[in-house]
């Protein structure tokens, strides 16, 4: 009997041995997968700020395509920094022919067809490859950043990061930067159900020696085309609030432009010129939270319209009546989030 509750005790003691040594073992494991954790995190928030900074300070020239659902659009970047002044051309190669050449914060578009040169002033600066608006660690409260695999985008060898949502009102994304310079060379934005819904891509591209004459527009003597300035002036639109605006998004800029819609047709073929285009003034709040941005245009209701709702690609688009105005929300955030805005907007009683 002693003999038995012996070997009972001693085998007690290997197992609790036994369970304080797995314990320590897991303990450790814990211990390792959070410094890993912390590390991956933090190279993925590195390699966004690498990619953001290499966009903006690199030469570049090369031709990307932009996959939206079922639509393919082919177009062409050359990018130089010159001293302190970023100058970035870029040509439409699909449809109608179009170039845009910016001068820091100046864009003059160019519409051959027409013989007519547009000028405004950027609005914002996300456009690829420049996609980031904040700080990486500013997106930590609504992503999970960390690293992805490595792979190859038109040649080049690529670290990929990903930037998983924390919620349902926006999407994932997944995106490709070239291994040394950082350059970003794939974005690709993903549903809940991890699927590619839209993506744009360098399929050709070279980084450092550009021949800065690429800059120049593509259609000779361009002096005698008409010019039209689309004025866009600050604004204060605090009478407008929207409640419902998703976690992270901040108001980044209010402002009011005005819009030429394309003039109609003459009345009598005969006519000795078209009647003059109509020209209209809309209001636009856009929010961001760093990666993605949700614009609202706000204009007068007279026009007949039909209230609905568009998705392209990851692309949203609500339109609706709000008493003697006209809404037009866009974003590129999921169906939900989009549903949520539109019904959150009110306008304060002066």
């Amino acid at each position: 009997m002693r003999q038995t509750r012996a070997q009972t005790r001693f085998l007690l003691g290997v197992l609790l041995s036994f369970m304080i040594v797995l314990s320590a073992q897991a303990e450790g494991l814990d211990a390792g997968n959070t410094a890993a954790n912390a590390a991956d995190k933090q190279d993925a928030q590195a390699l966004l700020k690498k990619i953001q900074s290499a966009a903006q300070k690199l030469n570049y020239s090369g031709t990307f395509i932009y996959q939206q659902a079922n639509q393919i659009r082919t177009s062409r970047i050359t990018h130089v920094l010159e001293g302190r002044n970023e100058i970035e051309k870029l040509e439409i190669l699909d449809g109608q022919p179009r170039e845009y050449i910016r001068r820091n914060e100046d864009v003059t578009g160019y519409m051959p067809e027409t013989k007519t040169k547009i000028v405004e002033k950027r609005v914002t600066q996300d456009g690829f490859p420049a996609i980031l608006a904040a700080l990486p660690s500013d997106l930590n409260d609504y992503y999970n950043i960390r690293m992805g695999e490595i792979g190859r985008v038109a040649g080049f060898d690529c670290q990929a990061v990903l930037l998983e949502p924390k919620d349902n009102m926006r999407y994932g994304y997944k995106l490709w930067a070239e291994k040394n310079s950082g350059l970003l060379l794939r974005a690709q934005t993903l549903n809940g159900k991890n699927e590619i819904i839209e993506q744009i891509s360098f399929t050709q591209i070279g980084i450092g020696n550009v021949d800065h004459r690429s800059l120049k527009p593509s259609f000779g003597n361009t002096n005698t085309w008409h010019t039209e300035s689309n004025v866009i002036n600050p604004a204060n639109l605090n009478e407008w609030t929207v409640t419902g605006m998703p976690a992270g998004f901040k108001k980044v800029r209010e402002l009011k432009r005005m819009v030429v819609d394309a003039p109609p047709p003459a009345a009598k073929s005969g006519a000795s010129a078209p009647a003059p285009a109509a020209r209209r003034e809309v209001s636009q709040l856009i929010f961001s939270d760093g990666l993605v941005a949700i614009s609202i245009f706000i204009e007068p209701g007279s026009q007949s319209r039909t209230e609905g709702s568009l998705q392209q690609g990851a692309l949203n688009i609500v339109g609706k009546r709000q008493g003697d105005y006209w809404l037009t929300i866009v974003g590129d955030v999921p169906p939900a989030a989009m549903r949520q805005v539109a019904n959150s907007i009110e306008l304060k009683n002066k």
